[in-house]
């Protein structure tokens, strides 16, 4: 379960700035639909469940976003510094998988 928060904070971190790439032109829609095989919309969707203070239960579309989640690929991608500055909070993120009641994902 912490493996997955961590990776979906990083998600949330990287769909924010390939967002605003793709806002600005710099990629084509395919690059920014999906991230690690996550959607873009479904990252989204997990923001309010990570979010201070009290954050509402992950949402269907946040859950049902991280079913098919490439762990591996999170993992690889699981540093970041930016996520508290999107009001992302870690320990909030680390726990989203557990409420969906997805299995473990192992550790990185």
């Amino acid at each position: 379960m912490e493996i997955g928060g961590r990776l979906l904070l990083v998600f949330m971190l990287i769909a924010a700035i390939f967002g605003r790439c793709h806002a600005r032109g710099y990629y084509p829609p395919e690059y920014v639909q999906r991230i690690c095989n996550v959607p873009v919309s479904g990252l989204y969707a997990c923001m309010p469940a990570a979010t201070p203070p009290n954050p509402p239960p992950p949402t269907a579309a946040c859950c049902n976003s991280l079913v098919n989640a490439n762990y591996g690929c999170l993992c690889s991608q699981r540093v970041s510094s930016e996520l508290r500055s999107h009001g992302v909070d870690p320990n909030l993120a680390m726990l989203i998988p557990g409420k969906c009641g997805l299995p473990n994902p192992g550790h990185c």
